[in-house]
């Protein structure tokens, strides 16, 4: 594997690959690869694309370029779609303006803390809905497929947190639309990303962050931010595989296959890295000097109620784009109902 920065896999990344048997493709990733979502870019999509392609007289030269290399956190869109990269982990949390209705979940906290259910209902009503598939063609892209939902989010805090009253004043790192987790709380949002929450809390610019387990541990957020409140704001879904769509509609039908079988296999290998990194997160945080937390089932019905009501007016700005919001809403909580969860708040019905 070339892992190319700079010059170098910009120009791997837009020759013309299509006249060769063995196809040249940048595939791009902001964060790092001690996050399970680039590791199994390396160790489950593109041995997974390999496979599906031997017998077919096509293979790929990948070249990855991951940690900032390319892109950052959020500008995995943007590097594929101007051509920079051919295939990307597009995390659309970042991007809520370019796919909004993607971000359905982030507006209705509190709704499941199961991430292969919150990817299902999410990949789910997008193939149904043409506005969210638009959103991948209006940004140039073709979706692959490996929708994925982070574990459920939660608090680190540098004090401990036994209220929502304790929030008050607190200036907490919250990612894209994580921060209207924080609405009404008294707390004020500061926009961050996973790779600079540590040295965020440690000087003092956020008091804390919204975070999931599986990020926090690898990170060492508890080692700054050692009180762990199990909020469970959520496990929303949060990105999917793209490509290039000029890229993509000129590959033969045999690649085409072969990138979709593959973000199949990075789906399943992300949530069985996932189950198995959830215990093993409480024990890291535990071990870095934090104190998990369980706040009460009153404390959390408080953190629900205090919050202004996002989704429907989420849903009432889509609507007046010309966008589905109402309809996506009222599907999501629906699909979490008739899957047996009970969501803190109805948020459809508000």
């Amino acid at each position: 594997m070339k892992h190319l920065t700079g010059a170098m896999a910009i120009a791997m990344a837009t020759a013309t690959p299509m006249a060769a048997e063995t196809i040249d493709v940048t595939i791009v990733a902001g964060h790092p690869p001690i996050f399970i979502w680039v590791k199994n870019l390396t160790e489950a999509f593109i041995p997974a694309v390999d496979a599906a392609l031997e017998g077919t007289g096509h293979s790929i030269d990948w070249n990855e370029a991951y940690g900032g290399s390319l892109a950052k956190p959020g500008g995995e869109s943007d590097a594929v779609a101007a051509g920079l990269a051919q295939v990307a982990y597009n995390p659309t949390l970042f991007n809520p303006s370019l796919y909004p209705l993607q971000n359905v979940a982030y507006v209705a906290p509190f709704g499941t803390d199961d991430p292969r259910l919150a990817a299902q209902i999410v990949t789910e009503i997008q193939a149904k809905t043409p506005a969210m598939m638009q959103a991948w063609a209006d940004q140039d892209q073709v979706f692959l497929g490996g929708g994925f939902a982070i574990d459920s989010y939660h608090l680190f805090v540098t004090e401990p947190v036994n209220s929502v009253a304790d929030m008050e004043g607190r200036r907490i790192c919250a990612p894209g639309p994580t921060a209207n987790w924080i609405q009404g709380t008294g707390a004020a949002p500061v926009s961050s990303s996973l790779g600079e929450y540590y040295n965020s809390i440690q000087t003092g610019v956020c008091d804390g962050a919204v975070v999931f387990a599986t990020a926090a541990a690898p990170a060492g957020i508890a080692e700054v931010a050692p009180y762990m409140i199990r909020v469970d704001f959520g496990a929303p879904f949060a990105a999917g595989l793209s490509a290039n769509a000029d890229f993509y509609e000129d590959l033969p039908e045999e690649v085409r296959a072969a990138l979709h079988a593959g973000a199949d296999a990075f789906a399943e290998a992300m949530f069985s890295d996932q189950e198995d990194l959830i215990a093993g997160a409480y024990d890291k945080i535990s071990a870095d000097g934090g104190q998990i937390i369980d706040p009460s089932e009153e404390v959390r019905q408080e953190w629900a109620a205090a919050l202004p009501a996002i989704p429907r007016d989420w849903a009432a700005r889509q609507d007046a784009a010309g966008l589905p919001g109402t309809e996506v809403l009222r599907a999501y909580m629906d699909a979490l109902r008739a899957a047996g969860e009970t969501p803190l708040r109805d948020w459809d019905k508000e």
